[in-house]
């Protein structure tokens, strides 16, 4: 197909090869960029090469066909006006990025898992990107400026600095769909401006397994909420997460079978999940009677309300316990290793997938071999706790 000096209504319609295709001459610099996506099919986007105060700029109009021939025209057109008046046509309409994260929080926010995640987007890009990206227009962003927010914390905080990374693309994403600009700076290309090596990950303080049974008898005997008390136990005693334990309802709880199945919704996985219930933690079940509410909570806060993360980590931290409640799943993880049992019973019992082949034919999800595990843990628990307090 030859591509015509100005473009036209078929063509673009019907053009397939990837490229960019002008609008030739008289056309105010609007061009069609067409590239192929992730899914293996063409996008088409409408962007125009202009120069604003001496310096160039490619300012995205609009994806096709939501934004027709007709349409970019008409848009090129009063931005080359608006230049020719002394103006910037890219300030009318083009939020910041502090204003475009907003709109991208609160697009996402109902999807989000547990209460936390849009404190985290906000914490997060409060701490290392608003101070120095926030002020700024989406369409002005360059791989530089995100290069200046991830650099300074890339070799000390990697697992930070890769949200942060992330959380700044999904905003760059939010506006090349909006037609504020044609490319994601915090996308594939920065890679290779990173440094390398340094400090690739790092992992939750966790206590060694034989101090789990001590630390959870001193945060029963400390004046801390019966709750908050109650869920730390359940935890160990499950190895779950914190958040599929504080949010745990009653109706969960099937007592014939000593099974708490905990719903795809609330799983990190998004697969329902059957937890076995060993002696020690349907003993905190039975105690947790007292303090239901109503509410269908097993662990309600002391107003009644779905206990927050920071609530339940404080009995730690007030008791210098130096773990995070997520550790107690690495506390579990060593002991099992070091006790022999199987790795593929143990990240069962964590609810972790198993990846490669031996996923793709694994289906069972060896519960009754978890049982056993689980019962052996609590009584390995209950020993410690025994040790500690003679």
């Amino acid at each position: 197909m030859t591509r015509p000096k100005r473009l036209s209504a078929a063509f673009v319609r019907t053009v397939k090869r990837p490229g960019r295709y002008g609008d030739g001459r008289g056309g105010y610099g609007l061009s069609l960029l067409v590239k192929p996506t992730a899914s293996g099919r063409l996008s088409k986007t409408w962007a125009q090469r202009m120069r604003i105060a001496g310096k160039p700029f490619n300012v995205g109009l609009g994806p096709y066909p939501v934004v027709t021939l007709a349409e970019a025209r008409a848009k090129a057109l009063e931005n080359r006006r608006t230049i020719e008046k002394g103006m910037d046509p890219r300030s009318g309409g083009m939020p910041t990025f502090e204003r475009a994260a907003e709109k991208v929080i609160a697009l996402h926010a109902k999807n989000w898992k547990g209460d936390a995640s849009e404190k985290q987007w906000r914490q997060c890009l409060r701490d290392y990107v608003f101070p120095k990206l926030g002020h700024k227009r989406v369409g002005e962003i360059t791989t530089a400026d995100v290069l200046a927010c991830l650099v300074p914390i890339w070799n000390e905080k990697r697992p930070t600095a890769a949200r942060v990374r992330r959380r700044i693309g999904a905003v760059m994403k939010w506006a090349v769909a909006r037609g504020y600009r044609e490319d994601n700076p915090a996308g594939d290309a920065i890679a290779a401006a990173l440094p390398r090596g340094g400090r690739q990950r790092t992992h939750f303080r966790a206590l060694p397994h034989g101090e789990v049974g001590a630390a959870l008898g001193a945060v029963r005997e400390s004046d801390a909420w019966l709750g908050i008390r109650l869920c730390l136990e359940f935890v160990a005693l499950t190895a779950t997460r914190s958040g599929e334990a504080r949010r745990a309802l009653w109706p969960e709880i099937d007592w014939d079978r000593a099974t708490w199945t905990v719903p795809a919704e609330r799983m990190k996985t998004g697969c329902e999940h059957r937890v076995p219930l060993s002696s020690g933690a349907l003993a905190v079940l039975e105690q947790a009677r007292e303090i239901e509410n109503g509410s269908g909570l097993i662990f309600p806060s002391f107003k009644g309300l779905e206990l927050r993360s920071p609530q339940v980590a404080g009995a730690f931290r007030d008791l210098g316990i130096p773990s995070t409640v997520h550790g107690l799943r690495s506390s579990f993880r060593d002991w099992a290793a070091e006790t022999g049992v199987d790795r593929t019973v143990a990240e069962a019992a964590l609810a972790h997938k198993v990846g490669g082949v031996e996923g793709a034919y694994f289906r069972s999800d060896l519960f009754e071999r978890r049982r056993r595990v689980m019962q052996d843990w609590a009584a390995y628990l209950a020993a410690g706790r025994a040790g500690a307090g003679s």
